[in-house]
């Protein structure tokens, strides 16, 4: 198996087609439908099913090029590592971010890492670690920063706390609840939810058993903190964001702080990067000044 092997057949599976990504790479058609076949005929398994239309790809395919996928980015990483080893500051660095890193950390990093490194191309991921564990693992990510729930992350990974956290309580505007000042208050209203962990009952029923409350109802569950505060300024629905977001709250017009009176704990804001290999060096200094911004993590102002 060579390299060009890899290269020809995940641009295959990203065009749908021989010709398209001829075209993408610069090459013959023929070398590339070659090139197919030599490494079919050396795995014995067809990795492409040909139609009228293009290429799909077989189940061995499929497998072939979540592989391939992962080697492709490690060679990249590695030409990365050499390079910036050898003081070129380029590169690309790709970090998951939950809304509480957004908003608490990545103010703090952006000018700073922009200063050192101007010519890296930063890609940003939104979400939580469930929905981005296997970009992790798959190297699509080198690390994520944001709230881990407890036991989550396998051995594979390495965890590294930065802070503990809090949640809020929030409602659109005039909620029907915005007076409430205890979490039994709000029985019967119904939640908007993203998940730390698999489900988002599993998440917000723990709070509400803490006080000994029954769990409330996630009527709603989404993958991202504007879909949730959407829904929650739109509708009924209740949410808890992280307190990082209490002074957007307060200075925003969607969206009321509903004060309830118990302290609501919320998992720890961890970074997370596989253990079996280490980050570059600039991917390395980018997770460095996300410590030192958690190191000047101030609680917002309560009303």
């Amino acid at each position: 198996m060579k390299l060009n092997h890899i290269r020809d057949v995940i641009a295959v599976a990203e065009r749908g087609s021989l010709r398209s990504a001829a075209r993408h790479l610069g090459i013959a058609q023929p070398a590339i439908t070659r090139s197919i076949r030599e490494l079919e005929h050396e795995l014995g398994a067809m990795l492409f099913i040909r139609h009228v239309n293009g290429v799909a790809l077989t189940p061995m395919g499929e497998a072939f090029v979540r592989r391939a996928t992962a080697i492709q980015l490690e060679l990249e990483r590695t030409k990365d590592e050499i390079r910036q080893l050898k003081g070129v500051k380029t590169g690309t660095v790709a970090v998951g971010l939950s809304t509480a890193a957004h908003v608490a950390l990545l103010p703090r990093v952006l000018k700073p890492f922009g200063k050192s490194f101007p010519e890296v191309q930063l890609r940003i991921v939104e979400g939580l670690f469930p929905t981005m564990e296997a970009e992790l693992w798959d190297g699509l990510i080198d690390f994520y920063v944001g709230p881990l729930a407890e036991d989550s992350a396998s051995s594979d990974f390495v965890v590294e706390k930065l802070f503990d956290n809090r949640r809020i309580v929030v409602g659109r505007r005039n909620h029907p609840l915005v007076r409430a000042k205890s979490l039994a208050d709000l029985r019967g209203a119904k939640w908007v939810a993203t998940s730390v962990t698999i489900s988002s009952e599993a998440e917000l029923g723990p709070v509400f058993a803490r006080f000994k409350l029954r769990p409330p109802v996630v009527a709603a569950q989404t993958q991202t903190a504007l879909s949730m505060i959407v829904l929650a300024a739109y509708s009924d629905y209740l949410a808890m964001l992280p307190e990082q977001w209490l002074d957007f709250v307060k200075t925003g017009r969607m969206l009321q702080h509903i004060d309830v009176r118990e302290e609501l704990v919320a998992p720890s804001i961890c970074i997370v990067q596989r253990a079996r290999l280490p980050l570059t060096p600039v991917a390395e200094h980018l997770c460095d000044l996300f410590r030192r911004a958690a190191a000047h993590q101030t609680t917002p102002t309560r009303s």
